[in-house]
């Protein structure tokens, strides 16, 4: 709780840095460190399953980041993800219902990989695949290769394109019914997710394949494919207000943290700011289920509920 200004996304950020090993808001660590300094460092106390854990990741500017778990480095500091489940929702975020597929597409191969960790890896073997069948075209472009190079490539890429095309359709098997429960809870009514493209073949890609070399890219597969997030007939992405893309995004959050092998720690910064009274108060009994929640607010009164702990943020300073 605090004064708009006052750090309590850093705080958030901070907390999803030191559990996920990235943060939520940029790409660049760069832009996590102090300006003047050349590192910075997160500390974190955590108990799960009635056992404290001690977690540690540090930033220097030039270097890799570097994460340790209860004294032990860590190969990486992403590894810190499969070891401390977080699902976050900031304002940023919206971005998965208001604009292009790319945002849904990443959104939703982040929820194939904890949902499903067997196929966490198809997203990216396919884009690996993906690059290569691209690299392939180019050169048969540019008169360097011959097509037949082409044919292990369009192979590859229709094999693991079929692959992430029903891995993601499962997903949202898994995330539908509850997506729509959490957002007619929070009055979102008829709810709906939906996969919006074809798995690719190795025909498919032949067939184009004129078009494809021209372009020097693959014109056909899943890396071009949408998820429809709609209430009622209406695609909320065009025809949704800002509000119901709000409640949108919150009851997939909520939807995930329902089905997620284990419970885990829920960030949700600014999102009681444009919640009536009751939607505040059906969010605050769903999420006093759940194992831990961080929701951040200007003032107490803002939370339906009565907390279990207050944290008073002031620039600096967190008590």
């Amino acid at each position: 709780m605090g004064a708009n200004g006052a750090g309590k996304t850093n705080l958030l950020e901070s907390l999803h840095v030191a559990t996920q090993g990235f943060s939520p808001r940029t790409r660049s660590d760069a832009q996590l460190v102090r300006f003047g300094e050349g590192a910075a460092a997160v500390g974190l106390e955590l108990v799960r399953g009635g056992v404290t854990h001690r977690v540690r990741l540090r930033i220097v500017s030039g270097a890799a980041k570097t994460a340790e778990l209860d004294g032990a480095r860590l190969p990486s500091a992403e590894a810190l993800r499969r070891e401390l489940p977080v699902l976050i929702f900031t304002p940023d975020r919206l971005a998965v219902v208001k604009v292009g597929p790319a945002a849904r597409r990443a959104y939703f191969d982040r929820v194939l990989g904890r949902l499903q960790p067997s196929r966490a890896s198809l997203p990216q073997d396919y884009a690996a695949a993906l690059a290569q069948r691209n690299a392939a075209l180019r050169r048969v472009q540019l008169g360097l290769s011959d097509r037949s190079a082409l044919a292990p490539w369009t192979q590859r890429t229709a094999q693991l394109g079929a692959a992430l095309t029903g891995a993601r359709r499962a997903t949202l098997d898994l995330l539908a019914p509850g997506f729509a429960a959490r957002a007619a809870e929070l009055d979102l009514p008829e709810a709906s997710l939906a996969y919006e493209g074809e798995p690719p073949s190795a025909e498919a890609l032949e067939s184009r394949l004129d078009q494809d070399v021209a372009r020097g890219t693959t014109g056909l597969g899943p890396h071009l494919h949408d998820v429809r997030i709609a209430s009622g007939a209406r695609e909320l992405r065009s025809f949704g207000s800002q509000g119901e893309q709000r409640l949108a995004l919150l009851a997939l959050i909520l939807a995930e943290a329902e089905l997620a092998p284990t419970q885990p720690l829920l960030l949700l910064d600014d999102v009681l700011s444009e919640l009536d009274g009751n939607r505040r108060r059906v969010l605050a009994e769903r999420v006093a289920g759940m194992e831990q929640t961080v929701v951040t607010a200007t003032h107490r009164s803002a939370l339906p509920l009565e907390p279990a702990q207050v944290v008073e943020v002031s620039p600096g300073q967190a008590v």
